[in-house]
C-alpha cells in the first residue's frame, strides 16, 4: 500500500513541528497581507447574496433575489453572512472586512485538515507536502476576499472526508453520525456533494467486503445528515409546501445545455417556457440534431472549462501573485500541473485502489462526473482541488521513497566497487 511504503521512513517529529509553525504562519502572513494590500471587487451574485441577508435580518424573509420566500440557495452560507452581519454591526459599518477576515480563520482551519488527511494516509512528509502546497496555491488565499460560499464549503469538504476516514477506521454508530453531520453542513452550503455518500460506502462495501458494517454505517452517516438538513427540509414543507431537500435552483442546470456557453445559439424558441422546460429540449434537440457538438460539449468540453484555470476570486487591483518568484503568466500552469498529477495519481490509487486514499479518487470522479451535468465555471474546480493536492502529495513522496533506496544502493555498490579497486592488495597486482 502506498501509505505504508510512506510511513517507513518517518521524518523527525521536531522538525516537523517547526515545519508545520513556519507553514501556517507564512499561509496565514499571505491571507492577510492579500486583504490589506489591495482593492477587493465585487460578484453580482455576492451583491445578491447582501441583499438577502440584509432582507432576512430587516424583515426574517429568506428569499433570494426575490421578496418572497423560497428556496433558490441553501441557507448555510446566507446564515454564516448573517451571523457576521449582527456581530460587525452591519448597518452602521461594511461588514464584508469582517466576513473576509473569518474566512482567513477557516482557510487555515482547512490547510490544518489537508495536512491532517495527507499525513494520515500517507505520513507525515506527505503532510507537510500538501501543507505547504494548500499555503501558497493563490486561489486558496485570493478566495478569502470572496463574499461566496468556496471558503466555507471547501472547509465542511474537508472536514467531512476527515471524518469519514475515521468512520472507516473506527466503524462506530457516533463516528459515522458525526460525518453525517458534516456532510449535513456541505448540503447546506454546497447541496451538489450529498450524491458522495453512496459511491464512498460501495466503495467502503467492495474494500471490506462486510455487508453488514457497511450497511450500519451508511444508515447512521445518513440519519447524521438528514438531521442536520431536516430543519432547512421542515421550513420548506412549511413556507413553501412542497418538500425540498437541497435547493429548487434550476439555472445551472440550464445553462449547462449551452455549448462552449453560446447563450444565443437560438436553438429552441425559450419564450413562454420555463428553465426546465428549455433545458430538455435543448437536449432532446442537441443530442439528436447535433450529436457530435453536445456529445464533446458534454465530456471533453465542460472538464476543460471546469479544470484548465484556476479560480482566481471575485477580483482584485492590482493583481497579488502570491508567488512573487513566479511570473504572473506561470501561475495557471502551476495550476495545470497539480490537475495533470493528480490525473496520473487516479492511475496510482486504480492499481492499489484497497486503501483508505481511495476515497480521493473517488471523490475527484464523481465530482468531475457531477460538473458535467451543470454548466462548467472555474471557480468549481476550487472544492476538489485540496484533494488533488493530497493526492498529489502521497504519490509524488511515496515515488521519491521508492527512487531513493534504489539510488543510494547503486552509490553503495559503486562505492564499495571503489574501495576494493584502492585497496593495497588491488594496487600491487
Amino acid at each position: 500500500m502506498l501509505n505504508r511504503a510512506i510511513r517507513c521512513h518517518p521524518s523527525k517529529p521536531r522538525l516537523a513541528i517547526v515545519l508545520v509553525i513556519l507553514i501556517f504562519a507564512l499561509a496565514a502572513f499571505l491571507r492577510i497581507d492579500f486583504l490589506t494590500s489591495v482593492h477587493h471587487k465585487v460578484s453580482h451574485d455576492s451583491i445578491y447574496y447582501d441583499e438577502m441577508v440584509r432582507q432576512l435580518l430587516e424583515t426574517g424573509v429568506y428569499a433570494y433575489k426575490d421578496t418572497e420566500p423560497n428556496a433558490q440557495v441553501t441557507p448555510g452560507y446566507p446564515l454564516f453572512m448573517a451571523a457576521v452581519y449582527k456581530l460587525a454591526d452591519y448597518e452602521r459599518q461594511d461588514p464584508f472586512p469582517a466576513i473576509r477576515y473569518t474566512q482567513v480563520v477557516m482557510s487555515l482551519l482547512t490547510l490544518w485538515l489537508i495536512y491532517a488527511i495527507a499525513k494520515r494516509l500517507g505520513g507525515r512528509t506527505a503532510g507537510i507536502v500538501a501543507l505547504l502546497i494548500g499555503a501558497v496555491y493563490p486561489p486558496f488565499v485570493w478566495s478569502n476576499a470572496s463574499i461566496l460560499t468556496e471558503t466555507l464549503a471547501t472547509l465542511f469538504f474537508a472536514a467531512y472526508v476527515y471524518l469519514q476516514l475515521l468512520v472507516f477506521e473506527r466503524k462506530t454508530p457516533a463516528s459515522a453520525l458525526l460525518g453525517g453531520a458534516a456532510m449535513g453542513m456541505l448540503v447546506l452550503t454546497r447541496p451538489e456533494f450529498l450524491i458522495l455518500l453512496l459511491p464512498i460506502y460501495v466503495f467502503h462495501y467492495f474494500w471490506q467486503k462486510e455487508t453488514r458494517t457497511t450497511l450500519k454505517l451508511f444508515l447512521f452517516t445518513v440519519i447524521g445528515t438528514a438531521a442536520v438538513l431536516s430543519p432547512w427540509v421542515v421550513r420548506n414543507m412549511i413556507t413553501l409546501n412542497e418538500v425540498v431537500v437541497a435547493s429548487t435552483q434550476v439555472n445551472p442546470f440550464q445553462a449547462g445545455t449551452y455549448p462552449d456557453k453560446n447563450y444565443d445559439d437560438g436553438l429552441v424558441d425559450r419564450r413562454g417556457k420555463t428553465q426546465m422546460e428549455i433545458a430538455k429540449e435543448r437536449l432532446k434537440i442537441g443530442f439528436t440534431e447535433h450529436t457530435w457538438e453536445f456529445a464533446k460539449w458534454y465530456t471533453y468540453g465542460k472538464l476543460k472549462h471546469t479544470y484548465s484555470k484556476m479560480y482566481f476570486g471575485s477580483g482584485h487591483e492590482p493583481l497579488y501573485p502570491v508567488i512573487p518568484i513566479v511570473p504572473w503568466s506561470w501561475l495557471n500552469w502551476l495550476h495545470r500541473g497539480l490537475v495533470f498529477s493528480a490525473l496520473a495519481s487516479l492511475f496510482v490509487f486504480a492499481r492499489k485502489w484497497r486503501q483508505p486514499a481511495a476515497i480521493l479518487a473517488i471523490i475527484l470522479v464523481t465530482m468531475s462526473l457531477v460538473r458535467l451535468v451543470f454548466v462548467p465555471e472555474y471557480r468549481y474546480n476550487y472544492t476538489v482541488m485540496p484533494f488533488m493536492i493530497i493526492m498529489d502529495s502521497i504519490v509524488g513522496v511515496a515515488m521519491i521513497r521508492k527512487w531513493l533506496p534504489a539510488k543510494q544502493t547503486v552509490l553503495a555498490a559503486e562505492r564499495s566497487v571503489n574501495d576494493v579497486s584502492s585497496t593495497p592488495s588491488s594496487t600491487q597486482s
